[in-house]
């Protein structure tokens, strides 16, 4: 399934993408237990409840996405006044989590991670290997697709960040990676915007981001179940990888290339290491940190434009991963 958050007439809905339909969840459930006088309890209309429901939350959904291909995908049941569908064009995506319960964002991909110390002209630093680092982001300044809101600091050294993003389905604390795919309910596509110069500056107290981050973090344009993606997992005793092309696209022009199967560390991994002494719940986000080639700050170090290329006001930028979709988003400068 493709889980969404979509807006129509004021209304947010969490819904379902059924070819070029976007299918409100609770409301054609509603109808299928009508039509059929029996079904589960009454799915959430929110994507957060909805996770809180676990595994038996989305097989339900699957249920009702069965009984909507079925009945033809109508928008709603003759001489009823009830509408559970509509065109794709006719709504607009939010995030598909649009108030995550938290955001992390991992470093997963050692030819970043390389790439991005050799152009500073520091080593590779060992402790690499050792664990799977991530850091909190604001979980606060989540965006779907569409504008972008920027501010002028923001834009000094703009840069996007190309990221797989995952979204837990259920509790769990001290999870080994052996049993950590399983607390995945879906895969998005991120962009974790990056203010390099306010990066640059704050970082050097050797803290971690913070305003150079806090200001945007893009995921969708959905939510992806794993079993959409079962022919291109990669099954390891690590946790899964999944062959799955990722691009980056600035005004129409393909800047970044790369695939997810090149994670060092697993989501898995991450997992198990984030879950250390700590709860994780349904609706944590948890990013891959930057797949190689994924951001203007490696490409710029590498030469690969020069003089440096950073993004601008108004500028477009598409963040595809293959099988989860594109996320376009255009930076809007305001205040």
């Amino acid at each position: 399934m493709k889980l969404v958050t979509f807006e129509h007439n004021g209304r947010h809905m969490l819904g379902d993408l059924v070819e070029n339909v976007v299918m409100d969840l609770q409301a054609a459930h509603t109808m299928q237990r009508y039509t059929q006088k029996e079904g589960d309890d009454l799915l959430p209309n929110e994507m957060n409840a909805f996770l809180r429901g676990g595994d038996a939350a989305i097989a339900t959904a699957r249920k009702v996405e069965r009984w909507f291909i079925d009945a033809g995908m109508p928008f709603e049941v003759e001489g009823e006044t009830i509408a559970y569908s509509y065109p794709h064009d006719d709504v607009r995506l939010l995030a598909p989590v649009p108030r995550p319960t938290s955001v992390r964002d991992g470093y997963a991909f050692r030819q970043h991670v390389e790439a991005a110390r050799r152009n500073r002209g520091v080593d590779m630093i060992p402790e690499y290997d050792e664990i799977p680092i991530f850091y909190f982001t604001n979980h606060n300044s989540i965006t779907g697709p569409g504008d972008v809101d920027v501010m002028d600091m923001h834009l000094d050294k703009m840069d996007f960040e190309l990221e797989c993003a995952i979204v837990i389905g259920k509790e769990g604390r001290n999870i080994k990676a052996s049993e950590a795919d399983a607390y995945i309910a879906g895969y998005m596509v991120m962009n974790d915007w990056s203010a390099r110069a306010l990066q640059m500056h704050e970082m050097k107290l050797n803290l971690g981001p913070a305003k150079g981050k806090d200001f945007a973090t893009s995921i969708g344009p959905w939510m992806v179940t794993k079993d959409e993606l079962e022919e291109n997992r990669i099954p390891g005793e690590d946790g899964d990888r999944y062959d799955l092309v990722m691009t980056a696209n600035v005004n129409g022009e393909e800047v970044s290339r790369g695939n997810l199967k090149d994670m060092t560390w697993t989501f898995a991994q991450i997992i198990e290491r984030a879950s250390y002494g700590v709860t994780l719940y349904p609706g944590d986000v948890i990013g891959s940190g930057t797949v190689g080639t994924g951001c203007f700050l490696e490409l710029n170090g590498s030469k690969v434009y020069d003089p440096a290329w950073w993004l601008k006001d108004g500028d477009t930028v598409e963040c595809a991963i293959e099988k989860l979709g594109k996320l376009e988003n255009t930076l809007k400068k305001v205040g």
